[in-house]
């Protein structure tokens, strides 16, 4: 749901995908997608489950490239008072992030961080760019890593601070 007062206000900090990370991202999953539909095709199992597996495995593969390159061709941008994508759905409120998981052991998207917040919120996902699962939002993935870091950082001192 867009929220138009979040996207008035100036944008603190942008996260966008990275070209090459993207079309890696995109090739590997339609490469793999399409050698399990062929493989399927081309050298049918005895058994109809196994090909009915790879097929199904290979379609899934596909459909999930063309979501990847479909959800990144936007970025994320962080107001004073939330995180919204490009299209105006917001993430996440501001105040209601708790801690900002951006350490080595931390579990999160590639080059990304995770969000800790108050209350679960619904689930939700945009792949190769950002998840939502209960009290957790990983953001990152095929995003640059230098633009990630800057937005924790804001995160960050928004939190420490207690004032958007």
């Amino acid at each position: 749901m867009p929220d138009q007062s979040a996207q008035t206000q100036p944008v603190l900090a942008e996260l966008r995908p990275s070209p090459p990370r993207r079309g890696v991202g995109v090739t590997v999953l339609a490469v793999m997608g399409g050698f399990m539909v062929y493989l399927a095709m081309a050298r049918p199992s005895e058994q109809i489950g196994w090909t009915v597996f790879l097929l199904g495995f290979g379609l899934a593969g596909l459909w999930l490239a063309v979501r990847m390159w479909q959800s990144t061709g936007q970025g994320l941008r962080l107001t004073r008072t939330a995180l919204i994508d490009h299209n105006g759905m917001v993430l996440t409120r501001v105040d209601q992030i708790r801690a900002v998981r951006r350490g080595v052991f931390a579990f999160k998207p590639a080059g990304g961080f995770t969000l800790l917040l108050a209350a679960p919120a619904p689930r939700g996902w945009a792949p190769g760019l950002w998840w939502r699962l209960g009290r957790s939002v990983g953001v990152g993935g095929v995003t640059h890593r230098h633009e990630a870091r800057y937005m924790a950082e804001v995160l960050e001192e928004m939190i420490r601070t207690g004032r958007p």
